[in-house]
């Protein structure tokens, strides 16, 4: 309960602002915004997610090497909420020490936050996979709420408003957190004992002795580097959401739905909204399959194939859009996108915390968290780099491009599924 809902105010507080972020940077300077053009908003944009998810490889070190897990998701929830609230002033200055204040916070949080998550299960627990899907859903339902209001105040208010609203989420969480630590002890007493056990782990002879891995963990952390590649590729094309998707929102959606009306950044509650009401669907449906679950490879696989569909439903919808000056296609045609992309989250994302957490070796489990993260750095680059080519290709093209992309990853993917479980050797 209490990761739960620091994660979820802390998703809040992210979400909130990336909701509305690349809108402020190509928003005109007379309605507030900074006027960047697009391709260079969107590389900026890329940049920050990118370093976000980067961060968390340092944040992870510094867990397992100074501060400890518990201390880390601390210090970095108070970074980020100074990051927000510097963002509320005007001045460009101001704009880029935010940014980077919610870089370093998240690095510290990110990570660790899930390794605690990982903590509260013996080894071999079967309700691992199931737990993180509900842990998921915390997040999401942090993802839903913050753009409804940070996007809301941004767009409706006050651009800085809606940063401001974003820092004071993360505080809420910060207070939740620290008031609910008693319920982490086992978790935190689980990761205290794991240096002493590594230690008397490599007090055997030879190379055992100076702290080298054993031949199956190698090949275990040889697993996590598949699966690093392939999650790299798929949050290429999932985090588009908050920059090409949301570009094509604002400029090519119609924004009301059943006569009311709304601002281009809700859109970003819907994938939260649908992995609220999927989450549990998913944690029940790994429970219920019991030996027939589909291994982790095959989940991956899996997400990557409904990227890709996603995507193809954007080819359609894009040409419509473009068809003539001043076209608007219905907002149902990204609310299927959303769905078909969220179905893929839900067979990767809480599957790769988890496995990274079962597949890791317990004394650089920190560290080996942060090497996931940094696959949705490279993601969030690509997908920023995507965005740079949406006022200088044609949109069918662009998305087309993309679905092909993962299509071809899930084909590629789904030939080493066999390979990639015997590197697992024996997780599942």
């Amino acid at each position: 309960m209490t990761l739960f809902f620091t994660e979820m105010w802390e998703r809040f507080s992210y979400y909130g602002m990336r909701a509305f972020l690349i809108l402020y940077m190509t928003a005109p300077a007379p309605a507030g915004g900074l006027g960047f053009a697009d391709g260079d908003a969107a590389s900026i944009y890329g940049t920050y997610t990118g370093s976000v998810w980067a961060a968390a490889i340092l944040g992870g070190l510094a867990a397992d090497r100074l501060l400890g897990q518990y201390r880390s998701v601390l210090i970095g929830g108070i970074v980020i909420a100074i990051g927000h609230f510097t963002l509320a002033f005007k001045a460009l200055p101001f704009f880029y020490a935010g940014l980077s204040f919610i870089v370093i916070g998240t690095g510290l949080l990110k990570p660790n936050v899930s390794t605690l998550v990982g903590s509260l299960y013996e080894t071999g627990d079967a309700r691992r996979d199931a737990g993180f899907s509900i842990f998921y859903m915390g997040i999401n339902l942090g993802a839903f709420i913050g753009p409804l209001v940070a996007g809301y105040l941004a767009q409706r208010v006050d651009w800085h408003i809606g940063f401001a609203a974003a820092g004071v989420g993360m505080t809420a969480g910060l207070i939740q957190y620290v008031v609910g630590k008693e319920r982490l002890r086992p978790a935190l007493d689980r990761l205290a004992s794991q240096p002493a056990a590594g230690l008397r782990a490599s007090a055997g002879p030879g190379a055992a002795c100076r702290g080298a891995f054993a031949p199956e963990e190698w090949k275990r952390i040889g697993a996590v580097v598949v699966f690093f590649i392939f999650a790299a590729l798929f949050w290429g094309a999932y985090e588009q959401a908050g920059s090409t998707l949301n570009l094509f929102a604002d400029r090519y959606t119609r924004l009301s739905m059943f006569g009311v009306s709304f601002p281009s950044s809700w859109f970003q509650s819907v994938p939260a909204l649908f992995v609220i009401v999927l989450a549990p669907l998913f944690a029940w449906l790994w429970v219920r399959l019991g030996p027939l679950e589909p291994s982790s490879p095959a989940k991956f696989a899996l997400g990557l194939l409904f990227a890709g569909l996603a995507f193809l439903l954007l080819v359609p919808a894009s040409s419509m859009a473009q068809s003539g000056p001043g076209m608007l296609v219905s907002p149902w045609w990204l609310i299927g996108v959303y769905f078909v992309e969220e179905l893929g989250e839900l067979c990767l994302s809480p599957v790769g915390l988890s496995v990274v957490t079962k597949l890791a070796p317990a004394r650089i489990v920190g560290l080996m968290m942060g090497v996931w993260f940094l696959a949705g750095a490279v993601g969030n680059k690509l997908a920023g780099w995507t965005a740079g080519f949406f006022s200088s290709l044609p949109l069918p093209t662009l998305f087309g491009t993309v679905a092909a992309v993962m299509l071809v990853s899930a084909a590629v993917l789904a030939v080493l599924i066999g390979r990639v479980r015997t590197l697992m050797g024996g997780v599942r």
